[in-house]
């Protein structure tokens, strides 16, 4: 069964650092556009970062740009979102999610390709900073 497999929400600390991973079971992430969404409860689906397929190239959007950053373990077939002084506003449940084939900018603020697009979502894992 294909899976993602997200980890390493929790409470963190304004200021603190986040670590999240996404462990992709049964695909092989490399071949994907992957990244990361967040949703705080009653507000719209926000893209955060991602990384194509192609060159590994990172895009941002403008509230994490310079504090968090995403990487592709291709041996450990595993994406990572790391970010850096967290604020409360960062406080969402986080997932990751891939696409082949899809374009890493679309796949940020696209709502058509994030809705019918991307092949596999994770099953969310909550970050809350406290203040």
């Amino acid at each position: 069964e294909v899976q993602l497999q997200a980890s390493g929400g929790g409470l963190v600390q304004s200021g603190g650092p986040l670590r999240l991973s996404c462990a992709a079971s049964e695909f092989t992430f490399a071949d994907y556009t992957v990244g990361w969404f967040r949703q705080v409860p009653g507000k719209e689906r926000e893209g955060v970062l991602s990384i194509g397929s192609r060159d590994d190239t990172p895009y941002y959007v403008d509230s994490v740009e310079g504090r968090a950053t995403i990487s592709r373990d291709k041996a450990a077939n595993t994406v990572y979102l790391q970010m850096n002084n967290l604020d409360p506003e960062d406080t969402a449940v986080y997932y990751c999610a891939a696409g082949r084939g899809v374009d890493p900018l679309s796949f940020l603020y696209d709502r058509h390709t994030q809705d019918y697009l991307i092949d596999y979502w994770g099953q969310g894992t909550l970050v809350t900073v406290s203040s």
